[in-house]
């Protein structure tokens, strides 16, 4: 029986490739560094809860 037939798009893998082993993480997107949004509501919420501070305290 002779190899098998591969669709036009694909390039079949070399002998002794490491490609099937090693699959590519998908794009992360926006969820990529939480840390930075997370930055940025704590920072929001700092300034909300000083602005209330300040008026209690009638600075």
């Amino acid at each position: 029986m002779s190899t098998p037939k591969v669709p036009p798009e694909e390039t079949p893998e070399a002998e002794a490739s490491t490609a099937a082993a090693h699959h590519e993480r998908p794009d992360g997107g926006v969820w990529e560094h939480p840390w930075a949004f997370l930055g940025l509501i704590a920072v929001g919420a700092v300034m909300v809860a000083a602005f209330f501070v300040v008026r209690i305290a009638g600075w």
